[in-house]
């Protein structure tokens, strides 16, 4: 299966090379073949032994970058800490990036966590974007949820899970926050510009997707690119 690496090679500052951690017993729960038929995959070979090890990321990706709130306070860096882009698939000329969640540690991952996840948060998160989507609410897509064999300590001992999402990126207002923090502000607006507002210009552009919902720190930056 061939993939693109857009993101990470146009933004390497803000992506981590990663692999998804070896499973003991892989099975696929669900997978959700109108979306797989729609990105062009061959739902056949993604439920084979060879399409598992790709889902759950054992060819390897990337883990994104970001920052955010957590905890009650800024944090300049967090990241995918148990979550990776396996990269993206080329639709008709659109790239959509295929996510995978639950593969395990990342060199995001905070001190003692695991980087997995529960097979019935999966589930959730699987019904939960499926049912928005039907709405017509704006947000990820649910792919696949795989479990893992391997028994995770959440309260109780549960079964763990893995998910993996569809969305035309994976770009968060946290991205921009990382970007402001580390100097990379107008490489990820120019990126995002390009991949999804062609030919706009950065006022155009934060009117278009940010500025209604940017907070008074990233508005200061909306402004400086767009007269700058």
């Amino acid at each position: 299966m061939h993939l693109h690496h857009d993101y990470a090679d146009h933004l390497p500052e803000f992506v981590a090379a990663t692999h998804g951690e070896e499973q003991p017993d892989p099975k696929l729960v669900v997978l959700n073949e109108e979306l797989a038929v729609q990105l062009g995959l061959d739902t056949d070979w993604l439920r084979s032994a060879d399409g598992l090890d790709f889902l759950l990321g054992r060819d390897g990706g990337h883990a994104m970058a970001y920052s955010g709130f957590q905890f009650g306070s800024f944090n300049p860096q967090m990241g995918d800490g148990r979550a990776m882009l396996l990269g993206e698939v080329d639709k008709d000329g659109k790239l959509w990036d295929l996510h995978a969640k639950g593969t395990g540690l990342t060199p995001y991952s905070r001190l003692g966590a695991d980087g997995r996840g529960t097979l019935s948060s999966m589930l959730r998160e699987y019904l939960v974007s499926e049912a928005m989507h039907a709405l017509g609410v704006p947000t990820t897509r649910s792919l696949a949820v795989i479990s893992t064999g391997r028994p995770i300590q959440r309260g109780h001992v549960q079964p763990a899970g893995v998910l993996v999402r569809v969305a035309a990126s994976h770009i968060r207002v946290g991205t921009f926050h990382y970007a402001a923090q580390s100097g990379h502000l107008q490489d990820l607006a120019d990126y995002a510009i390009a991949r999804h507002y062609p030919g706009a210009d950065y006022r155009e552009f934060f009117k278009a997707s940010w500025t209604a919902r940017l907070p008074p720190c990233l508005r200061g930056c909306a402004s400086a690119l767009s007269t700058g």
